[in-house]
Formats: structure tokens, sequence, C-alpha cells
């Protein structure tokens, strides 16, 4: 009996979760939507599904220039001047998504 609840609740989780999602009513543009779909599968490894909350590993990084973007994702660093949510250096470059920036950047705003 309980592996038959625990499917019920899973089953009523992921309705739940799937009906709240389609109640969104910000409409994102194609350039954004594409950064979303990069972000959930490259990015909530470390940060959150919500981009507004922190991670388990990094920061929210709702908010993130262009120019942050570049800089940590293609070299590891930080733009001049900027001061990091967190003072460490785990994230590695990522320069596979050198050509993403501009999504990410249009759905992190």
């Amino acid at each position: 009996m309980n592996q038959s609840l625990a499917r019920l609740a899973a089953a009523l989780t992921l309705t739940l979760t799937l009906a709240l999602a389609a109640c969104s009513t910000e409409k994102l543009s194609p350039e954004a939507e594409r950064g979303r779909q990069v972000y959930l599968s490259s990015c909530i490894a470390c940060h959150s599904a919500d981009p507004a909350q922190p991670g388990a590993v990094g920061p929210e990084v709702k908010g993130s220039s262009p120019d942050l973007l570049e800089a940590k994702l293609l070299r590891g660093t930080y733009p001049p001047g900027y001061k990091p949510k967190r003072p460490t250096s785990v994230m590695p470059p990522q320069t596979q998504l050198t050509s993403d920036i501009p999504a990410l950047a249009a759905y992190l705003k």
C-alpha cells in the first residue's frame, strides 16, 4: 500500500507542477526561451532551477549581465570591478555555451 501512495503522491506532484507551469502568464521571447532551455540543461546542476534563488553550489544568477556571463563562461573570471556574490572559483569555464550567451542573458535579465 505504501508504494501505491508514493506513486499517487508523485503523480499528483507532477500534475500540480505542470499545471502551475502552464499558468505562468509571462511569455518569453524566442531568444529568452532558448536561454531558458540552455539554463535548464546546463546550469541547474549547480545553480537553482529558479535563477533568482541560490543553488546547491552556485549563487542566484538572475540579472547577470552579458559581460558577467561572458567573463564567467568563457574565461572563468569576473568583469573588471565586479564583486562576486561568493568568494569561490569553483565554476570552470563553459566555452561550449559561447554562442548561447545572448540567449542566457535574455532569459536571466
